[in-house]
């Protein structure tokens, strides 16, 4: 019990702040070098030449390279990034606009809306042709908003989705085509306007439709309420072009092949007519920057050559970065893990947004969130004034600034995962390279118009490149010594995070009533174990690291062994609150049994067969085709399927999926789950050991 009391009481302990003391995995003399090499403007720079405006991009872009491909190219090659060159893949057709107009003929002669103006007047698909018809106002686009009103031959006018307007007014309704006002944050940006699509059905070609910022819709608005007759002429010229996928990729070589690799990913198109200067232009500039600047410092002794290899892959969302895993399965056979920069340029005060490090699943556990975790903490404590430093020299302690950027606080968040970015390809199931993603949100210029270089700030990028760089270092450097400090601040963290699951089920026993308090309970209990099965598996990657794995392993087993005491520190608090709170709502204290459900899929652990990684990206999806997943809707399939490792029940598995979600998982569905997958020849399911006596927890 003493070893457990301390426990407790450092993990209180580690929770109160330091002001005076921000800490690195680096030394000292190391991270100073990567915080002065980064160059905030360097990046600023790329995003100014690639995201100032939305160009137009010409018929010889889709036959060679990209503007922004080449750019980023001819960058690397200039920092003289190794390997840096194109792999492309094939792509397929894309809309491209070539003109579009739309003018008030009459009452007024006056041009309300251009392609060349700002690209995202005109909605992708819209299709080449000249129209003139009178305006009719449809408000938002609803049933009752087209009652009573002739589209035939005329052009709606809503303050509704452009897309889903056209789909009625235009293919439902025979209107010419649509303008819409709405904007994505009228209050906040009256100019700004979403980037729009609109398509067409079998026998119905898509028609056009243009959109005009808020603030001068505003005007057509009122003119078409008040009953004033208005035409308009639209002249849209638009084609479809063949491309390839475009990616740009360049490394800094290790000493050491067979020691594995990080890799650092961006996506530099999202399609080819949005452009954003932020999302996600920033992400391949600071990419660049990190290139160079691990590149300068390492060629110029100023930091020695890291033992693992540091790559980088820049390309198109998704539709680049799949194409380029899949086709290199050996090289993320020896991937350690993955770092995607995704939206991280923003001047943080200007869009209220915080630096946000979103987290791997439980199902692909890794060290790497606590490398993020202490650069971020180092950046983010020490770019702020402190009361108690306010007398020092320096009170605030770490000042990280660009020249020409903002002097302000790194406001950051660490936080559960979040996918919907090239991240996802790496925890892919059929990848299992864990990748965390860097992300600054809200973005109040979100796939808008006003995505530009003007949002972005140099000392946001710089504190970026610093965290990037020093991160992926530190794994890429690490030795047996580094390992056990790796382990170690992880350990620290996992107490914490153990902590927080205490606090949740406490909260959530507090709210309980008399019929709830059983379900609270049992949730507050299944939380932290869940919480310290993740610990003890995030733990155990470090490993990975170690030369020496006995000496690495040793350390790691310890701190697997403090992670069990922690939670069960935290689980005799917990049900210490249960008895207080059964006294407060005059019910008897719960005792919880296993269910004859819960009690076999305790004793199911499947373990993923190596059909699930033998095709790379996505290759194990099809071994399901012809299952019928429809029945699973509303469970984490992705997750279940990474959970399945060997070493997790059935039951473990849901309660981890619980620990990192509100909703509640259905067991059921889990065990049918898992059937379909050892059907497909995925998962094996051993033999379950003999049945023992149901436990029961007091």
């Amino acid at each position: 019990m003493v070893g457990v009391a301390a426990l407790v009481a450092g993990g209180v302990v580690s929770a109160q702040m330091t002001p005076w003391l921000q800490w690195t995995l680096l030394p000292k003399a190391q991270v100073a070098e990567i915080v002065g090499e980064a160059s905030g403007e360097n990046a600023w720079k790329m995003i100014m030449e690639t995201g100032g405006y939305d160009k137009d991009r010409t018929p010889e872009e889709f036959s060679g390279l990209f503007h922004e491909t080449q750019f980023y190219l001819d960058k690397a090659r200039a920092y003289g990034l190794p390997g840096a060159e194109v792999v492309s893949f094939p792509g397929g057709q894309t809309w491209d606009a070539v003109k579009g107009e739309l003018w008030e003929d009459t009452p007024i002669r006056q041009k309300l809306a251009s392609y060349t103006d700002m690209a995202a007047m005109l909605a992708s698909g819209s299709s080449t042709g000249d129209a003139t018809g009178e305006l009719v106002w449809v408000g938002m686009g609803t049933v009752a908003d087209y009652a009573g009103k002739d589209l035939a031959g005329k052009i709606a006018v809503t303050e509704g989705n452009a897309g889903s307007v056209h789909q009625t007014a235009c293919l439902d309704k025979g209107a010419l085509g649509v303008i819409s006002i709405q904007g994505t944050r009228p209050l906040f940006d009256p100019m700004q306007i979403g980037w729009a699509s609109v398509r067409g059905t079998p026998g119905k070609p898509a028609k056009f439709a243009f959109q005009i910022p808020p603030r001068e819709g505003e005007f057509l608005k009122r003119r078409l309420q008040s009953g004033e007759k208005i035409t308009a002429s639209a002249k849209v010229e638009s084609a479809t072009r063949p491309y390839t996928t475009q990616d740009i990729v360049w490394h800094i070589p290790g000493t050491d092949p067979a020691a594995g690799e990080v890799i650092f990913s961006a996506h530099l198109f999202e399609g080819y007519v949005k452009q954003g200067g932020n999302d996600n232009i920033s992400g391949s500039a600071a990419l660049v920057e990190i290139g160079r600047t691990l590149h300068t410092l390492i060629s110029e002794g100023r930091l020695p050559r890291p033992k693992r290899t540091i790559r980088f892959l820049i390309g198109p969302e998704f539709s680049g970065t799949g194409p380029w895993v899949k086709a290199n399965k050996a090289l993320m056979e020896k991937t350690l893990c993955n770092i995607n920069l995704d939206m991280v340029g923003l001047r943080l005060s200007e869009s209220q947004s915080f630096m946000c490090m979103m987290r791997t699943t439980f199902g692909n556990p890794h060290y790497l969130n606590d490398v993020m975790e202490n650069y971020y903490r180092f950046v983010g404590e020490g770019n702020r004034e402190r009361i108690q430093n306010r007398s020092t020299a320096y009170p605030v302690l770490n000042r990280i600034v660009a020249p020409t950027g903002a002097d302000e606080p790194f406001y950051y968040s660490i936080e559960t995962h979040y996918g919907a970015s090239d991240h996802e390809v790496f925890n892919d199931w059929g990848v299992q390279v864990p990748g965390i993603m860097m992300i600054t949100w809200p973005d109040r210029w979100y796939h808008t118009s006003g995505d530009h270089v003007d949002k972005t700030d140099p000392t946001q990028l710089k504190r970026v490149v610093a965290i990037g760089a020093a991160a992926a270092f530190t794994i890429a450097n690490a030795d047996d010594d580094m390992a056990i400090r790796i382990a170690s601040e992880t350990a620290g963290n996992g107490t914490q995070r153990i902590g927080h699951q205490l606090a949740r089920g406490l909260a959530e026993m507090d709210a309980a009533t008399a019929g709830t308090l059983a379900d609270a309970y049992k949730a507050a209990r299944e939380h932290i174990e869940a919480a310290v099965i993740n610990e003890k598996d995030t733990l155990e990657t470090v490993n990975e690291l170690a030369a020496d794995r006995a000496r690495v392993a040793a350390h790691v087993t310890a701190l697997q062994k403090a992670a069990e005491l922690t939670g069960a520190a935290q689980l005799a608090a917990v049900d210490a609150h249960m008895k207080a709170a059964a006294a407060r709502l005059k019910v008897a204290p719960v005792v919880l049994k296993l269910t004859d459900l819960e009690a076999a899929a305790a004793a199911m652990v499947p373990k993923q067969t190596p059909k699930v990684t033998a095709e790379g990206y996505q290759g194990y999806r099809q071994f399901l085709t012809g299952a019928d997943l429809t029945k699973f809707r509303g469970l984490d399939t992705t997750e279940v399927s990474r959970l399945v490792n060997g070493r997790h029940s059935l039951l473990d598995i849901r309660k981890m999926l619980e620990a990192q979600a509100p909703a509640k998982a259905d067991l059921q569905q889990i065990i049918d789950y898992v059937g379909v997958l050892t059907k497909a020849g995925l998962v094996e399911m051993p033999a379950p050991a003999a049945k023992g006596k149901t436990p029961v927890r007091k």
